[in-house]
């Protein structure tokens, strides 16, 4: 029997490998129980395999770019055999909802690997987000700095400013934020992993007179502050917090106070679709994760009195940070290795990087900054992003 589904499975699986052979890309079957985990699992299936080792290839993002132009090559699969585990995966995502304890520990099953794992491939100010990259030449850090100033000069942060942050990371912004403009930063995180090594950071820069890092959900934030930055957070957060949300950046900031969120993107028309699927993303690297679109965060922020700016789509930026933060990883994976992670994982996240590096690069998902104005907030000019 076993024979039999991988022979009917390869009979579904070959044309898609063909066209691939045919636009240039090529794959190297390394066992056959590829077939049936591709054509049961679809690109989930693809995924696991590939960390399983079961195929190889010199070109994963050229792949995953070949598929993510050609949708209806890899829809077929999606739409046959792999349709009948769809409902399973998401009743089984149902466990990953965003309640106060469900968020904290969807937060701990991914950030909470360790900062040693991720000081491997991050640059020196350990910013897990988009880059901007100003010149071709610029280093990683280089492109992490311009990116937190251009958060900054898109609220307008000044000296006199308490600027909250919603979601720390490792303290990258608030320690840019309080060392270049003066400023006091109140940043928050639900890693406690994060929030260990962000207070050990601001300490070590000699700012914790000017930074306060909070182990706390942004739900139960309290006071109001001048201007508030989100950088890549409101993807962990799930649909249904989208109004939430916003309200609760509306509470929290000044009357004459501005917003900046910055967030990956799905496009309008596939939002619906993609927030209902359990893709490799929800299942492997971010559970509970939800990519927003620019349309979902409009209509969720116009529930308040905040009200668009700006909008700058810096998504081909995210392809070269993630091509960079691969090269590192692919540099650091002996050491990788020496912190408990298995060739398994590490294929995983291979396949993770150049899964997003090409949908970047193809344009299926985009990294957008908004910014938004309270009423009183005075007019400002900014220029465009790069």
């Amino acid at each position: 029997p076993m024979s039999l589904l991988t022979s009917f499975a390869e009979r579904a699986v070959r044309p898609r490998l063909a066209m691939l052979e045919q636009a240039g890309v090529k794959i190297r079957v390394r066992d056959s129980r590829f077939y049936p985990a591709v054509a049961l699992g679809g690109h989930l299936g693809a995924a696991e395999a590939y960390a399983e080792g079961w195929w190889t290839t010199d070109d994963l993002t050229g792949v995953i770019r070949f598929f993510a132009r050609n949708r209806d090559a890899i829809a077929g699969l999606e739409s046959g055999w792999a349709r009948w585990l769809n409902p399973l995966r998401r009743l089984a995502n149902v466990i990953h909802r965003n309640t106060r304890r469900g968020a904290r520990n969807n937060i701990r099953a991914h950030y909470d690997l360790g900062n040693d794992f991720f000081a491997l491939f991050l640059d020196e100010t350990m910013t897990y987000s988009c880059g901007l990259f100003e010149r071709p030449d610029a280093s990683l850090r280089d492109a992490s700095i311009a990116k937190y100033d251009r958060i900054a000069a898109l609220v307008g942060v000044t000296r006199d400013d308490h600027v909250l942050e919603i979601g720390t990371g490792w303290g990258g912004f608030a320690i840019r934020a309080a060392s270049k403009y003066g400023c006091r930063v109140t940043t928050t995180t639900i890693s406690a992993e994060q929030y260990r090594l962000a207070r050990a950071r601001v300490a070590e820069a000699g700012l914790s007179h000017l930074v306060t890092v909070l182990q706390s959900d942004y739900r139960d934030l309290e006071g109001t502050y001048d201007k508030l930055v989100s950088i890549e957070m409101i993807e962990a957060i799930g649909h249904d917090q989208y109004r939430q949300f916003f309200t609760r950046c509306a509470e929290l900031v000044k009357p004459t106070g501005r917003v900046a969120i910055q967030a990956i993107t799905i496009a309008d028309d596939h939002y619906e679709a993609a927030r209902k699927e359990v893709d490799f993303i929800k299942r492997y690297i971010f559970p509970g994760s939800c990519i927003p679109s620019v349309a979902v965060m409009r209509e969720a922020a116009a529930t308040t009195d905040l009200r668009v700016e700006r909008a700058d789509e810096i998504g081909l930026h995210y392809a070269e940070t993630l091509r960079r933060w691969r090269e590192t990883f692919h540099l650091n994976r002996h050491r990788i290795a020496a912190l408990g992670f298995d060739a398994r994982f590490q294929r995983l996240w291979d396949f993770y990087f150049c899964y997003c590096e090409g949908g970047f690069r193809e344009r299926t998902i985009g990294n957008v900054q908004l910014s938004f104005a309270k009423p009183a907030a005075p007019p400002m000019q900014l220029g465009v992003a790069a």
